[in-house]
Formats: C-alpha cells, sequence, structure tokens
C-alpha cells in the first residue's frame, strides 16, 4: 500500500451506486487472467485499498455482491459495471476497478499479473513488473 493518505471517490456508470474511499491506495495492476477478461470484456486495471476504509453509498439498493469460491465482485445491478473485487482469503484488501474512480491522478502502474494470457491487441508495458500467473 502507499505511504500517504487520500481520499477518493467514485461510481458505478448510471450513478446508482457511489463510493468513497480513504487511507493508502496501491499502485495499479494489470490483470490479464481469463477470469478478468471475461469480467471486463478485456483486462481489468485496479488499485487496492483497506476494506475498512471502503464506504459504499446504495440509495438505490442497486449494488450487489456476486460470490464465487475464491472471490466476490462487486457491481451494481442497474448498469452492469464491475466495481470491485475482494479474495476470499483476504478479504481485509479490496480491489477498486480504476476504471470507475472519479480521479485516478497520481496513481501509476505497479505490476501486470497474468501476462502470458494477455490478448495480443494488448501492449505489456516495458519496465513494470510482469507476473506469471498472480504470484
Amino acid at each position: 500500500m502507499a505511504n500517504s493518505p487520500e481520499e477518493r471517490t467514485g461510481s458505478c456508470l448510471c450513478g446508482s451506486v457511489t463510493y468513497t474511499a480513504t487511507g493508502a491506495f496501491s499502485e495499479v495492476l494489470q490483470c490479464h487472467c481469463e477470469n478478468c477478461r471475461r469480467l471486463s470484456g478485456n483486462f481489468i486495471a485496479a488499485t487496492r485499498s483497506l476494506t475498512d476504509n471502503l464506504q459504499i453509498d446504495d440509495s438505490n439498493e442497486a449494488f450487489r455482491w456476486h460470490e464465487l469460491d475464491y472471490a466476490k465482485y462487486g457491481f451494481c445491478r442497474d448498469c452492469g459495471s464491475t466495481m470491485f473485487y475482494r479474495a476470499a482469503d483476504r478479504p481485509q484488501i479490496t480491489a477498486i476497478m480504476v476504471g470507475g474512480l472519479n480521479d485516478a491522478a497520481g496513481l501509476t502502474l505497479g505490476s501486470v499479473w497474468f501476462s502470458e494470457e494477455a490478448q495480443p491487441h494488448n501492449v505489456v508495458p516495458d519496465g513494470v513488473p510482469l507476473h506469471i500467473g498472480n504470484g
């Protein structure tokens, strides 16, 4: 996690679900695994925050979790935007999809996971740590 305290806000596409996250954020990671590709239609880019530092405002009751054995995905029922990811073995950390942030200024790409699965049209950047799988 980054060392400087911050606050970031974001929402789904239709605005039914908004959120505020405070505290330290990780560098952005890209994940090119099959699950992330199918979830997003390409690959995901996410930063991570402590789950306790995330406040979700869902006045329309549109927010849902889709739970699998290994993780759960937070999304808006109304527009379908995927907003969050939590690994089952690390529920204290929530990955926040960077595309939903109102302002991603200052976040930098820190690593690429499942780089070997990147689609041919995605150029994996030079100078960024690449990981085979998620390790």
